[in-house]
């Protein structure tokens, strides 16, 4: 199935948007700075992946060769749509590094 650009261009913008206001405000609650990012490639095993999250510790070896086998066979634009979620979570906590070194207090 292929993608058009709009269709990939959007998908870019919301994930960017969706990953940078979850880790802004994780940032904020939590007072971790990178944690959005650490946790990013979780969700992002979540999204893409087929396997049961429980069968990762009762058939580890078939789970994670299925999800290399998921990740490998992946599209160029999934892969830069999910790229754009895991910039967003980056960016959220640069944005609040800065934030906090100009003084601003958040909870």
């Amino acid at each position: 199935m292929e993608m058009s650009i709009p269709v990939l261009l959007i998908s870019m913008l919301l994930f960017f948007v969706l990953f940078f206001g979850i880790g802004f405000l994780l940032n904020m609650i939590l007072r971790m700075s990178w944690l959005p990012a650490i946790l990013s490639p979780i969700v992002f095993i979540f999204i893409i992946d087929d396997v049961r999250w429980i069968e990762y510790f009762t058939a580890p070896s078939a789970s994670f060769a299925a999800l290399k086998h998921k990740i490998i066979s992946l599209a160029p634009a999934d892969l830069m749509i999910l790229s754009s979620g895991l910039v967003g979570a980056i960016f959220s906590g640069i944005a609040i590094r800065a934030l906090r070194a100009k003084g601003y207090q958040m909870f």
